[in-house]
């Protein structure tokens, strides 16, 4: 089994980047899954239905949610019907979707960190996480979107599902991180994926607009940049009789 895992989409650059690439990186790769982090692919704050229906209709198999999921107010209703969409499973109950997904063999498990993002408002990811494994069938290939600030907490994570699952990945920081590497038991770790969205800009908004507010202290608005779109993930190899992951790489590109 090889998989894919792609960085925040960050606005229409991004999306229109992976849409354009996906397709042929499943025939280049040899691709059995792609998996995309979404939650800022709408205005770079987001997700709506469309823009969701989008990334399935180009090959993307599951899409995974982090602390913007929920700003776009008509996803609520296709977040609770749409299998292989996901928010943070550890959003208190009640909020709308689920934090679990399948796409054939491939499950996907969407955490959110609480060091530095709010952690008042979310529920203890490694104790959600105990959770959420305990069911989910034996012979799934588990995949873990930790979208968290902290470095320390992605890691510990990692150690924590080292062994237990086939890959923890984390999302949120649009910097990818060069510690790709296989954990002790087998399960592939990554500190950040990075994000698919415009090269030329600061996380994926317009430079001046992130400067103003830099300079200024002042609340200013910051859209997406526009222009020359990177594309960050990575290709995890995955052992079919184990479910352990042999191998994994960053898979970095820029789309003209």
């Amino acid at each position: 089994m090889r998989l894919l895992f792609l960085g925040d989409i960050v606005g229409h650059t991004g999306q229109d980047a992976v849409v354009k690439a996906v397709p042929q990186l499943r025939r280049e790769l040899a691709l059995d899954c792609v998996i995309a982090n979404g939650e800022n692919i709408t205005g770079g704050r987001g997700i709506t239905p469309r823009a969701a229906d989008e990334l399935f209709s180009c090959g993307v198999d599951l899409i995974s949610g982090g602390n913007h999921t929920f700003q776009q107010r008509e996803v609520y209703d296709y977040l609770d019907q749409t299998p292989g969409i996901t928010r943070p499973l550890n959003y208190p109950p009640g909020a709308p979707g689920h934090g679990v997904a399948t796409a054939g063999q491939v499950t996907l498990v969407n955490l959110i960190g609480r060091a530095f993002m709010g952690g008042s408002e979310y529920d203890d990811p490694f104790r959600a996480v105990d959770g959420a494994l305990a069911g989910i069938p034996a012979g799934q290939f588990i995949i873990v979107d930790i979208h968290a600030e902290a470095t320390s907490e992605k890691t510990a994570l990692g150690w924590y599902l080292d062994g237990r699952v086939t890959a923890v990945i984390g999302t949120h920081t649009h910097v990818p991180t060069a510690d790709a590497r296989l954990l002790r038991r087998g399960t592939a770790y990554c500190t950040d994926a990075g994000m698919c969205g415009p090269r030329d800009s600061v996380i994926g908004d317009e430079i001046e607009a992130v400067l103003q507010r830099f300079l200024t202290q002042m609340p200013t608005r910051l859209p997406p940049a526009k222009g020359v779109a990177v594309l960050n993930g990575l290709v995890v190899e995955i052992d079919d009789e184990t479910g352990h992951a042999t191998g994994i790489s960053r898979c970095d590109r820029v789309m003209d």
